[in-house]
């Protein structure tokens, strides 16, 4: 099969690889029809390479259609179509029972000592072989794929509760926004986006967001979102305590993450760590690694006192350096983690299933590309080239022609 594999700092490549096989009596095998890019996928890409293998299948975002499973699977059968979310949970040991199958106990990755593995998601956990490939092993798919309608909906419509949809469902979740109340949203990639929307569709009176790009500005926009664009407003904090009674909002949600503009000597030192081998760097990401903190920084100074700040951008710093004494003065809680797909599946299903499409969720994919191009998709996504926003690959579509060579005499 053809698989997106990662070749080193900014460098993926679509290779052949073996087919995967059933190994445990749980795993299932998935012919991949959809498989996006996520702006994680962003953080192997160019700053967590220590933790990788030239090899290495990435993707964590498909959905498809089963072709085999073991024989302690029973919830799906040859021929559904599935989505697959990113966590590789067990849906039995007390944390899944909990709400916490990012945390899964059966697939923590001990060796790490991090929490439950992640398709295509690095060493860190689990170096589980990722879905931008034509076909997947699922481990734990007892309970792991979401079963959807085998109808004429685009994959769109069911791919982003892979990780999208949940994972900005919980940073609203976790933004605790009081009815009516008002909340920030820094970053409007994917995630960004869908958690504007879900903050609208729960009941949020103010939503306001802040980013840079003018098609991301753009699209929110066309969904009812009051944004700030970084290049023209000098002072956001100011600007957003403006439109909240000189506050701030109840609530702050940063979609950006450790690779926020603004950090140029952390930028630095990711540059330098990811030239040491591997067994070096390793240790200087875990024990001493510093992540870009402008927009967490940003979400601190903005949140009214006694407000919550959410995270659902990545966060990868041991040595990160934070003004205790901001968040203890201004009484601020902050909630954060990988998304718990499964838990809020009850609350999401129903809305991207819809036919009014409340969260839009046809109205996020800005580019649909054969994989033989995901090394274009992944540039242009994490450039923002072309009003890349959402970038979907597809498994089985035939890459262009090349463009003939024009010979002259």
């Amino acid at each position: 099969m053809r698989a997106v594999t990662w070749q080193g700092k900014e460098e993926v490549r679509v290779e052949s690889v073996p087919d995967p096989e059933i190994v445990d009596p749980t795993d299932a095998i998935v012919r991949v029809t959809s498989t996006a890019i996520c702006g994680s996928d962003l953080h192997l890409y160019d700053v967590l390479g220590p933790f990788l293998d030239p090899g290495d299948i990435l993707g964590h975002e498909p959905m498809g259609i089963v072709e085999e499973v073991g024989p302690e699977v029973s919830h799906i059968r040859p021929g559904d179509r599935v989505v697959v979310p990113f966590n590789v949970s067990c849906g039995r040991c007390w944390m899944c029972r909990h709400g916490l199958q990012s945390q899964c106990e059966t697939t923590q990755v001990h060796s790490q000592h991090t929490g439950a593995a992640l398709l295509g998601y690095t060493k860190l956990y689990g170096q589980v072989p990722g879905g931008q490939a034509q076909y997947l092993r699922v481990p734990q798919a007892h309970y792991g794929p979401i079963p959807v309608p085998a109808d004429d909906e685009p994959d769109e419509r069911y791919l982003y509760l892979s990780d999208v949809v949940p994972t900005a469902w919980q940073a609203v979740e976790y933004a605790q926004v009081p009815d009516g109340g008002s909340v920030l949203v820094l970053g409007l990639g994917p995630i960004g986006q869908m958690a504007a929307r879900v903050a609208r569709h729960r009941g949020a009176g103010t939503v306001l967001a802040a980013d840079l790009v003018p098609e991301r500005l753009e699209m929110a926009r066309r969904h009812g979102v009051e944004t700030f664009d970084l290049r023209e407003v000098d002072d956001l904090v100011a600007a957003v305590r403006d439109r909240t009674e000189g506050r701030g909002p109840d609530s702050v949600i940063d979609a950006v993450g450790m690779e926020a503009h603004g950090s140029p000597f952390v930028k630095g030192v990711h540059a330098a760590a990811n030239l040491l081998p591997d067994a070096l760097a390793q240790p200087v990401f875990k024990k001493a690694g510093l992540d870009r903190l402008a927009a967490l920084r940003l979400a601190l100074d903005a949140v009214r006192r006694g407000g919550t700040v959410s995270l659902s951008g990545v966060y990868g710093g041991a040595a990160d350096p934070l003004n205790m004494f901001q968040m203890f003065d201004k009484q601020i809680t902050l909630r954060m983690g990988q998304a718990n797909v499964h838990r809020w599946l009850d609350d999401v299903l129903p809305l991207v299933s819809d036919p009014a499409d409340p969260l839009g969720v046809l109205d996020l994919r800005t580019h649909r590309l054969p994989l033989a191009e995901a090394p274009r998709g992944y540039e242009i996504f994490q450039k923002k080239q072309d009003g890349a926003i959402k970038v979907v690959l597809d498994p089985f579509a035939a890459a262009p022609p090349a463009a003939p060579t024009e010979v002259t005499a």
